[in-house]
């Protein structure tokens, strides 16, 4: 058995996410959350300012690097009572779910542990540059085309070896720009340009991707998949997901990004008691990779 993931919180600064979409666009109710999610145990905290979900368009680069630095400003103040000076410890390490460079690179100035790129490098080519400059995580996620388009018809041969394929070419086109293999996360991307179908064949075959030896995150937090299988909405699959997270966990996944931190820390506690460790035992303590820190 493998050691607890750790639990990676979502904060969407965002009006059109699908499960929180404008509830924390203001800043204060964003500053409330993120101190919520850490409260309950988030071991990372993954910030987001341009929706993704399917049907979703751009926004501005510039309105979402705005979003990004002054929330992270107005984190950092909350501990300090201070401005921001560069080079800042936040109180867990922070993702930045991005695939700018010019966002990317305000954020990891301003202290942030990690960029969490969807589009896998792909987007913009001076992201490369920037990861391997700061020398920073980067999590590369699988996606069949773009978020506006991508559910309208995915189709794979076989899902799982185009996924890793993916996965495998983008890991050499980091690593050949100078990103450091021990900086590379992988994410096989539930629900972006995947069936229900593809997403449980992905599921069930998330062993293969941590064989490829990197760390594997995977974000199945309410999404549509679970409604197809069970028939509930979105404000109605926390018990679907906390089913998903006990599975990866027991698969060993190593970061699982979720909405609702309390709950499904109580389910790794309960799978850590289970399994003969301490329910006490601080989760992702140490994780068989070197774990994200600030």
């Amino acid at each position: 058995m493998s050691i607890t993931p750790q639990l990676m919180g979502i904060l969407n600064l965002t009006s059109d996410s699908f499960f929180d979409g404008g509830k924390y666009i203001d800043l204060p109710s964003a500053l409330n959350q993120a101190n919520l999610l850490i409260s309950e145990g988030a071991d990372i905290l993954d910030i987001g300012a341009e929706s993704s979900k399917p049907g979703s368009h751009p926004i501005p680069e510039h309105v979402e690097k705005e979003r990004i630095v002054s929330f992270l400003s107005m984190l950092h103040n909350s501990y300090t009572g201070t401005s921001h000076e560069e080079g800042v410890n936040f109180k867990i390490p922070i993702s930045v779910d991005t695939s700018r460079s010019s966002v990317a690179k305000a954020a990891l100035e301003m202290g942030v542990s990690a960029i969490n790129d969807i589009y896998a490098l792909r987007r913009d080519l001076e992201l490369v540059s920037i990861i391997s400059e700061f020398k920073c995580r980067i999590v590369l996620m699988h996606m069949q085309g773009t978020p506006d388009c991508m559910q309208k018809s995915p189709h794979y041969e076989n899902v799982v070896d185009e996924t890793l394929a993916f996965l495998e070419e983008r890991v050499s086109f980091a690593m050949a720009h100078g990103i450091q293999k021990e900086n590379i996360i992988l994410d096989p991307g539930i629900g972006f340009g995947k069936t229900l179908e593809h997403n449980c064949t992905l599921l069930k075959n998330i062993a293969r991707f941590r064989n490829l030896g990197f760390p594997v995150l995977v974000g199945t937090s309410r999404k549509s998949f679970l409604g197809a299988i069970t028939g509930k909405n979105v404000k109605e699959r926390l018990l679907s997901t906390a089913a998903t997270v006990a599975y990866l966990a027991l698969q060993g996944v190593d970061i699982l990004r979720v909405h609702d931190v309390l709950a499904m820390k109580e389910v790794l506690q309960v799978i850590q008691a289970i399994n003969n460790k301490s329910p006490l035992e601080k989760l992702g303590k140490h994780p068989p990779y070197s774990p994200l820190t600030n």
